[in-house]
C-alpha cells in the first residue's frame, strides 16, 4: 500500500531521493532505492527498519573504499572472425544459432583461419556450446576486471560473507604469460627498433676495440677498400671480430624469441654492420605471432573457464550484493546521526529534529496528537490528544521549515529509513498533504485553486496528516478565519491530523476550542536591536508577532517626534 502524497509532499520525497542518489557510486544501485518507496503498510515498514538496523552498523569506511573500486563485469557476445567451427550436417543449424563464429561442414573452408574448431575430429575438438567455442568472451572481462575481483575478495573479508573472487583470481594467473606476450605484440615495432639500436651500438663498440698488425701492402689494400665503403673488408681481415658480431646477433634474436615465445630470425647475416630489419620481416613476424597467440589464448581460456564456470553464478550474486552495499553506504552517509522512529498510534512526535536541507539547523521538538512517554520536552507536559494544531509566531521564525521537517520525518518513516531526530514516534498514514504557501499566487484564481485542494484533502476517510502554510495569504483575513475554522472543524470530526501555520491564531483559538495554538517566539531584541528568535515552538502559547518587535526596535532607535509616534503604535499592540 503506497503512501499517497500531494505534489508538494512528492517534491520533498524527490529531494530526499536525490540526496541519497548523490551518495551512490555505482551505476544501477538506485534500483535498491526504488524498493523503498513510501508505504502505508505497518509490517513492511517494520521489515525495512529491521533490514536496515541489522545491516547499516556493518558499514565501514574501508568497505566504502572497496565498493568504489568495483566496476561492472560484462560478458560479451561478439562475433569472432578469427575462427571457424567445422560440424557435420546434423549440427549445422544448432552451431549456426550460437552466432559466435563462421560455421561450415566443409573442412576446406578453414583455410586462412588461425583457429579451426571442430566437432568431427578436424582441428581442435569442441562441443558446439559458447564456453568451448568462445571461452575468451567469458575470460577476458574477468582478466580486465581483476581490480574488481580483488575488491570483491576484500569486501567478502570485511563483511564476513566470503567470496569466490580469490579462487577466480588464482585460476586467472595461468593467463599471465600469454597476456604479457599480447602486450609485447602491441609494441612489436618499438621493441624490435630498440633491439636493433642496441645491437648496432654493441657492434660499434666491438669495432672500436679491435687492433691488428698489417704489412705495408696489406695496409694499402685495406685502406683502399675501406675508402670505397667496403666494410666487408674488415670482416675478411678480422674473422675473429666477425664471429663476435654474429654471436651478438644470435643473442639478440634469442632474447626476442624468449620474450615473444616464438622462434625469431630477423637480422641479416650478409651485411653485418649496420644491422637492419626490413619492415616486411616485422610484418611477417607480427602475423605469425598473432596466430600463435590466438591459439594459445583460446586454449588457456578454455582450460581456465572449465575450472571457474561453476563459480560464475556466485560471482554474479556478489556483484549484485555490491550494489546493495552501495545503497546501504549511501543511506548510512545520508542518515548519519538519524534514528529509527517507533511505530505509534496517535499522531507523531520527535525530539531534537533537524531539517535535512538547512545547514546547521537549530534542533526542534514537536508533537501532533498524543504525547508519547519519553517525549520529555519543556512545555509539553500539558499536551493532550490534540490533533489540530495552529502554529503562530514571528516571520522568518521557522514555521514553514517546521512543516517541511514534519514532512521529511513522515516520508522517511514511511520509506522505512531513519529520521533526522534523536527520537521519534510516528503513526503510519494513508495520505500526507503538504500545502506550501506560493508567494507569487494571489487573487481569486489562486484562492479557488487552493480551496479546492484543501477540500480534496478532507474528502474520504483514513489516516491523514494535512500541513497548511498560511492559507490567509491568498484571501481576506476575515474570510480566512471563517473558511479555515470550518475546514478544521471537518478535519477534527473525521479524526485527521492538521498543522496549519497562521497569523490568525487569536481569532482561530476563539473559533476552535479543540485546537492547540503553539507559538514560535521572537523573544525580543539583542543589543543591536536585531530580532532574537527561538525556533522551538512553545506549546499552547500564542506566538508574539514580528511586527510588534519591529515597531519596538524602531521606537528605540528613533528620537523626537518619530519616537513618540512609534511608541504610541507599540502601545496599541500591548
Amino acid at each position: 500500500m503506497t503512501l499517497k502524497l500531494n505534489p508538494e509532499a512528492k517534491a520533498i520525497y524527490r529531494s530526499i531521493r536525490e540526496e541519497i542518489k548523490k551518495r551512490l557510486v555505482l551505476p544501477g544501485s538506485s534500483s535498491f532505492l526504488d524498493m523503498f518507496e513510501p508505504t502505508s503498510d505497518r509490517e513492511e515498514i517494520l521489515r525495512r527498519q529491521d533490514y536496515l538496523s541489522r545491516n547499516l552498523p556493518k558499514i565501514s569506511p574501508e568497505l566504502r573504499e572497496q565498493v568504489a573500486r568495483v566496476k561492472p563485469v560484462k560478458f560479451r557476445r561478439d562475433y569472432l572472425h578469427d575462427r571457424i567451427l567445422i560440424v557435420d550436417d546434423d549440427e549445422i543449424e544448432r552451431a549456426g544459432e550460437l552466432g559466435l563464429c563462421e560455421v561450415s561442414t566443409n573442412p576446406e573452408d578453414s583455410e586462412g583461419y588461425p583457429l579451426v574448431l571442430s566437432t568431427i575430429g578436424y582441428g581442435i575438438d569442441v562441443e558446439p556450446v559458447p564456453s568451448q567455442v568462445a571461452p575468451e568472451l567469458y575470460i577476458m572481462p574477468l582478466w580486465e576486471n581483476r581490480e574488481t575481483l580483488d575488491a570483491l575478495a576484500r569486501i567478502g573479508e570485511l563483511t564476513g560473507e566470503g567470496s569466490v573472487a580469490p579462487e577466480i583470481l588464482s585460476k586467472l594467473e595461468k593467463l599471465g604469460e600469454v597476456m604479457e606476450r599480447r602486450k609485447l605484440l602491441d609494441s612489436l615495432e618499438e621493441l624490435i627498433a630498440e633491439r636493433e639500436r642496441e645491437l648496432n651500438e654493441e657492434i660499434e663498440e666491438k669495432l672500436e676495440k679491435f687492433s691488428l698488425t698489417l704489412s705495408g701492402k696489406e695496409l694499402l689494400d685495406f685502406l683502399g677498400e675501406l675508402k670505397a665503403g667496403n666494410y666487408e673488408a674488415i670482416f675478411r681481415h678480422f674473422g675473429e671480430v666477425e664471429g663476435e658480431i654474429l654471436d651478438l646477433i644470435n643473442e639478440a634474436e634469442n632474447q626476442l624469441s624468449e620474450s615473444l615465445g616464438i622462434t625469431v630470425e630477423l637480422f641479416s647475416r650478409e651485411e653485418l654492420y649496420p644491422v637492419t630489419v626490413p619492415p616486411e620481416r616485422v610484418e611477417m613476424l607480427r602475423e605469425e605471432l598473432e596466430r600463435e597467440l590466438k591459439v594459445e589464448l583460446y586454449l588457456k581460456s578454455r582450460e581456465v573457464l572449465e575450472r571457474i564456470m561453476p563459480l560464475l553464478p556466485r560471482l554474479k550474486e556478489e556483484l549484485g550484493r555490491v550494489h546493495e552495499l552501495d545503497f546501504l553506504l549511501a543511506v548510512r552517509n545520508f542518515a548519519e546521526g538519524f534514528s529509527f522512529p517507533e511505530l505509534w498510534e496517535g499522531g507523531m512526535a520527535f525530539v531534537n529534529g533537524r531539517h535535512i536541507f538547512i545547514e546547521n539547523p537549530q534542533p526542534v521538538s514537536y508533537v501532533v496528537g498524543k504525547r508519547p512517554e519519553g517525549f520529555n520536552v519543556s512545555g509539553s507536559e500539558n499536551v493532550q490528544d490534540e490533533r489540530i494544531v495552529i502554529l503562530t509566531g514571528a516571520n522568518s521564525g521557522g514555521k514553514t521549515s517546521l512543516l517541511e521537517l514534519i514532512t521529511q520525518i513522515e516520508i522517511l518513516f514511511h520509506m522505512g529509513l531513519p529520521v533526522p531526530a534523536e527520537r521519534a514516534w510516528v503513526e503510519p498514514l494513508d495520505e500526507l498533504f503538504f500545502f506550501r504557501r506560493k508567494r507569487s499566487a494571489y487573487g481569486a484564481g489562486a484562492f479557488e485553486t487552493a480551496l479546492r485542494s484543501f477540500v480534496r484533502a478532507l474528502k474520504g476517510s483514513g489516516r491523514k496528516l494535512i500541513l497548511i502554510d498560511e492559507f490567509e495569504a491568498i484571501t481576506e483575513p476575515g474570510a480566512a478565519v471563517k473558511i479555515i475554522g470550518e475546514l478544521l472543524k471537518i478535519a477534527h470530526e473525521k479524526g485527521f491530523y492538521v498543522v496549519i501555520v497562521s497569523h490568525l491564531g487569536e481569532d482561530l483559538r476563539k473559533e476552535l476550542p479543540f485546537a492547540r495554538v503553539d507559538g514560535i517566539e521572537a523573544r525580543g531584541l539583542d543589543e543591536r536591536l536585531n530580532l532574537i528568535v527561538d525556533r522551538q515552538p512553545v506549546f499552547g502559547k500564542l506566538g508574539r508577532s514580528t511586527p510588534e518587535l519591529i515597531v519596538e526596535s524602531l521606537a528605540r532607535k528613533k528620537r523626537g517626534k518619530e519616537r513618540e509616534i512609534f511608541e504610541r503604535v507599540l502601545r496599541a499592540f500591548r
